[in-house]
């Protein structure tokens, strides 16, 4: 996080710095002949800005929109005192006086040339798929717990194992298929005695 703000920063307001100090030595030489050249370099530093976070949008660079916030505040400030400093040698030996205004009106119109269009780079590069996840499979669904026939899910059934099959009952000999010497032992007998049995 402290490398992307203080990378960005620095640069931006290495940029602005020698873009404001060509537009005033541009001035000197062609004092009415500035609105083409002021627009062109305008231009350079609101496209500079924006592809710029246009690329960390694509990327995914992490916490992207603070660090081009911080960004803009450290490049307004700083191209404001490279400024003085670049106009005082190349320019008209320009004092300290300036100094006020450039870290305050000149500062602020900096910054906002940077969070603008940053701002506007890091949404359009945010929507930009990058061609890794184009090309990337699908991956595989899940297998689903279904049943075979597809008639729904199993996952809140609870699985229990078989029941023993029941034991089959020997079926109770009816009174009639007895042999004939139970039926003999259980008749009646008279006056103590049994009785002869049946002929057949």
């Amino acid at each position: 996080m402290l490398g992307a703000w203080l990378t960005r920063g620095m640069v931006m307001a290495v940029v602005h710095a020698a873009a404001m100090t060509l537009l005033a030595k541009w001035s000197v030489f062609h004092p009415t002949g500035q609105t083409l050249f002021t627009s062109l370099t305008i231009a350079v530093l609101v496209g500079l800005a924006a592809l710029w976070s246009a690329i960390d949008g694509w990327r995914g660079l992490r916490d992207r929109g603070r660090a081009w916030f911080i960004a803009s505040l450290v490049a307004g400030v700083c191209s404001g005192i490279l400024y003085v400093i670049g106009r005082a040698v190349f320019v008209d030996q320009t004092g300290v006086s300036e100094l006020g205004a450039a870290l305050t009106g000149g500062a602020a119109f900096s910054a906002l040339l940077v969070l603008v269009p940053a701002g506007l780079g890091l949404f359009v590069g945010g929507r930009i798929r990058r061609p890794a996840e184009d090309s990337d499979a699908e991956p595989e669904p899940e297998p689903d717990d279904e049943d075979e026939d597809g008639t729904g899910s199993r996952s809140g059934e609870l699985e229990l194992p078989p029941s023993p099959a029941p034991r089959a009952e020997k079926p109770k000999p009816s009174p009639v298929s007895r042999p004939a010497a139970d039926r003999a032992r259980r008749r009646p007998t008279v006056a103590g005695r049994s009785p002869a049995p049946r002929n057949r």
